[in-house]
C-alpha cells in the first residue's frame, strides 16, 4: 500500500492545475457534440450549437486562467497571449454568429509563436529559454535546438489547422482542436527527451553535437 503521507498538498495542486488547463478544451468538445444538432435563440438571433459551444468555451477560458493565477501567483505570456486571442476570436465568433474566427484562433496563435521563436533565432537568441529556463535548465546550445524544433513544429501546426477547418466538418475540427493538437503536442514534447537529456545543465561532461 502507498503512503497516504507522500501524497502532500503539491500534488493535489498538481491534479488541479492540469484539470484546469484541459477543463476548458475538454468541455468545448462535450459541449458541442451535445448541442450541435441544437440552436439558441436569443434577441432575435439564433445561434448554433457550436457557437454556444463557442461562447462556453471562452467563459471557461478565462476562468481556468483566473483559477491558474490564484493556483500559482503567475501567469505565463503564453497563457496571457493565447487569452487574448481567444477573448478577441471567440467574442468575434459570437458577435458575427460565424464559427471561422474560432476556427483560425489556433492558427493565429501558432503563427504567433513560430514568428516570435523565428525572430530570437535570428537575433541569435531563444526567446523560449527566456520564459521557460527556470522550469527546464538546459545548456545554451540546447535551447537553441529545442527553439528551432518548436518553431518548425507551431507553424506546422498553423498549416495543418488551416487544412482542417477549410476541407473537414465541424466535428471533425472539434476532435481535432480537442484530441488532435493536444496529442501531437505531448508526442512532439516526448521525441525531445533524448535533447533535454543530452543536454541538461546537470550533465558535467559537455553535450556532443546535435544539428537539430
Amino acid at each position: 500500500m502507498s503512503d497516504p503521507k507522500a501524497k502532500g498538498p503539491g500534488t493535489y495542486d498538481n491534479r488541479l492545475k492540469l484539470a484546469l488547463e484541459y477543463a476548458p478544451l475538454v468541455l468545448f468538445m462535450l459541449g458541442y457534440w451535445f448541442l450541435k444538432d441544437k440552436s439558441l435563440t436569443l434577441g432575435g438571433q439564433t445561434y448554433s450549437g457550436f457557437i454556444v459551444s463557442t461562447a462556453v468555451f471562452v467563459v471557461v477560458f478565462v476562468i481556468s486562467i483566473f483559477g491558474l493565477w490564484r493556483l500559482t501567483g503567475r501567469i505565463a505570456p503564453m497563457q496571457i497571449i493565447t487569452l487574448v486571442v481567444v477573448l478577441f476570436m471567440g467574442g468575434l465568433t459570437v458577435w458575427f454568429n460565424d464559427p471561422h474566427f474560432i476556427k483560425m484562433k489556433p492558427t493565429i496563435i501558432y503563427v504567433f509563436f513560430a514568428a516570435a521563436l523565428g525572430v530570437g533565432l535570428l537575433q541569435g537568441k531563444s526567446y523560449l529559454r527566456l520564459v521557460m529556463e527556470d522550469a527546464l535548465p538546459m545548456q545554451a546550445e540546447g535551447w537553441m535546438i529545442l527553439t528551432r524544433r518548436i518553431a518548425v513544429f507551431f507553424a506546422g501546426l498553423a498549416v495543418l489547422n488551416e487544412i482542417v477547418w477549410r476541407n473537414f466538418s465541424d466535428g471533425t475540427w472539434v476532435m481535432f482542436k480537442a484530441v488532435g493538437l493536444t496529442l501531437a503536442m505531448f508526442l512532439f514534447l516526448l521525441t525531445q527527451a533524448r535533447l533535454l537529456e543530452r543536454y541538461a545543465t546537470q550533465n558535467a561532461e559537455p553535450a556532443p553535437k546535435d544539428k537539430g
